[in-house]
C-alpha cells in the first residue's frame, strides 16, 4: 500500500486549499481514509476521514464546517477541501488508511498505512 499526499502550500488566512491523497495497493471501496496533521511541537491529531464503503465522512470540531472530504474511486484519490483557513491550521498534513468501513474519532488509532506529509502554511 502506498499513499501519496500533495497540494500543500502557503495560503493567506481565509483562503482555501485542496489536498490530494493518491492511493495504490488497496481497494478504496473497502478502505477508510483519514487526514491527520502535526503542527510544530504538537502531537499528531486526526482531522477528517471518509469511509468509502458507505460514504460516511467525519470531521473534528476544529475543522467542522470548513473542511470537507471526498473520494474519486476511479482516480484512487481522496481529497481534503479546506476553506476559511486559519493560522492554527498550519501543519504537516498526512493521509492514512485502514481496511474498514468505520470513520470517526474512535478509530484514529486504527490507521495502519501512512503516507508522507504535505506542508500547509496559513499566513499573511
Amino acid at each position: 500500500v502506498q499513499l501519496q499526499a500533495s497540494g500543500g502550500g502557503l495560503v493567506q488566512p481565509g483562503g482555501s486549499l485542496r489536498l490530494s491523497c493518491a492511493a495504490s495497493g488497496l481497494d478504496l471501496n473497502y478502505a477508510s481514509i483519514g487526514w491527520f496533521r502535526q503542527a510544530p511541537e504538537r502531537e499528531r491529531e486526526g482531522v477528517s476521514c471518509i469511509s468509502n464503503g458507505n460514504g460516511y465522512e467525519f470531521h473534528e470540531d476544529s475543522v467542522k464546517g470548513r473542511f470537507t472530504i471526498s473520494s474519486d474511486i476511479a482516480k484512487k484519490t481522496v481529497y481534503l477541501h479546506m476553506n476559511s483557513l486559519k493560522s492554527e491550521d498550519t501543519a504537516v498534513y498526512i493521509c492514512a488508511a485502514f481496511m474498514g468501513i468505520d470513520c470517526n474519532r474512535n478509530y484514529w488509532r486504527s490507521y495502519d498505512f501512512w503516507g508522507q506529509g504535505t506542508l500547509v502554511t496559513v499566513s499573511s
